[in-house]
């Protein structure tokens, strides 16, 4: 049989709309992108740098998005973005500096403005809060036998994301042992903006493998090696410590975040291998959960909460794993732990150290991992918590990354949990 011209222009026509809509059904689709802080180079002293991902909606899959840009000063070791997600901050503990970085909505960052922290060791955390108008950051301090430093919490304020001013600088120390050397590890905000909450552990209580010599001692103190640090922000952003602050948090507590609730707290002991949850009480006052602490895999290195509320996940540092637990959402107690029928199911590359759960979707968790110098991606189910690998992955990134962020593409929703 033969074709007419008009019936042959007819199917090609129909052969062209189908390949077309099979294309258009496999395009990829940005729904968020991944920031990952990491060194540009593998030398000690290199400048650092901020990759951009972009994650795919359907799978999870990350793909390398803008060039990098460099993240203003070397070594860094943490990031946050603003509620809006239109503000970036990196803080970089190898000069000290925090650096702010404008973010549009297809995930371009711009440089805008940098101030240097006056500490007397190095920043290694940063937070800011939910109503954007403070930022803080917490630094380490120095210690050379009987003159030290401790620990800091500096608090500035924020004008469209723009750094201002210091409006409060408060030194870290333990009632009862003013004189012990206390590091700090890690900061979250309350979610409401009601309080500030900084991890740290005792550095003279907790000195494992240290060698004493004339100026230094080892486990000179009998305190509590770990403890969270609690402060009500105040008019104008004053900080007052909370009463019964700091509270027992394990022995080395180096990772902590809130629940969207502002209801519970969480923290990962790195020394035991634990998961400490607490339920905020009136006035920002912390108590355990009942039943815990929570078993963790080895070396509990970063925690994240799915935007829900529902699913708290951590990445463990020795094993290359994360584990995640269901929340009860009544107590707060991880009442049950996802993923375990299958440890390849949780496997990560070498060593994760950051973890991030993506805003858009709550569908996707990624790892920075240190040591594999790469970003390991998991896709989530909404309704059991259970991960798995998406697609690809591990995905390689800069040397030694140690830092994550994540914000929507565009105006796509989001999944929240309103107070």
């Amino acid at each position: 049989m033969k074709f007419s011209k008009l019936s042959q222009l007819f199917l090609v026509s129909m052969i062209g709309l189908a390949l077309a809509s099979l294309l258009t059904a496999c395009e990829i689709v940005t729904i968020d992108y991944v920031f990952v802080a990491s060194s540009s180079g593998s030398g000690s002293g290199s400048a650092g740098q901020i990759q951009t991902f972009d994650a795919d909606s359907q799978t999870g899959a990350l793909r390398i998005g803008h060039a990098a840009v460099p993240s203003g000063g070397s070594d860094p070791v943490s990031m946050a973005v603003t509620a809006d997600y239109a503000n970036l901050y990196v803080a970089n503990a190898g000069n000290n500096s925090v650096v702010h970085f404008a973010l549009d909505g297809n995930g371009i960052l711009t440089q805008k403005d940098t101030v240097t922290v006056n500490t007397p060791g190095a920043v290694v955390s940063l937070a800011v809060n939910a109503a954007m108008n403070h930022l803080y950051v917490v630094s380490t301090g120095t210690e050379s036998g009987t003159a030290f430093a401790s620990g800091l919490l500096t608090e500035y304020s924020l004008s469209g994301g723009t750094i201002g001013s210091v409006e409060a600088v408060t030194p870290m120390t333990l009632p009862g042992y003013v004189m012990d050397f206390l590091v700090p590890t890690g900061v979250t905000v309350l979610a409401n903006n009601n309080a500030v909450y900084v991890t740290a552990y005792d550095q003279s209580a907790y000195n494992p493998g240290c060698v004493p010599t004339p100026t230094t001692s080892c486990a000179a103190s009998t305190a509590n090696p770990g403890w969270i640090f609690g402060y009500s922000v105040g008019s104008g952003g004053a900080l007052t410590p909370i009463a019964g602050s700091p509270w027992k948090a394990g022995i080395k507590p180096v990772a902590l975040t809130a629940d969207p609730t502002s209801r519970f707290l969480y923290a990962t002991d790195f020394a035991s291998n634990e998961l400490i949850g607490y339920t905020i009480q009136s006035g920002g006052v912390l108590d355990f959960l009942i039943n815990g602490p929570f078993k963790t895999g080895n070396e509990p290195s970063a925690i994240a909460i799915d935007p829900r509320g529902k699913y708290i996940y951590v990445s463990n540092a020795l094993d290359s794993t994360v584990t995640g637990y269901t929340i009860d959402l009544g107590t707060g107690t991880p009442s049950g732990v996802v993923s375990l029928t299958s440890s390849a199911a949780t496997a990560t590359d070498t060593e994760p150290v950051a973890i991030v759960v993506d805003p858009a979707l709550g569908r996707f968790v990624y790892t920075a991992n240190h040591l594999g110098d790469s970003v390991s991606g998991f896709e989530l189910n909404t309704d059991t918590g259970a991960i798995s690998p998406t697609q690809a992955t591990p995905y390689p990134a800069g040397a030694s990354p140690t830092a994550l962020a994540s914000v929507p593409h565009g105006n796509h929703a989001l999944q929240v949990t309103t107070p």
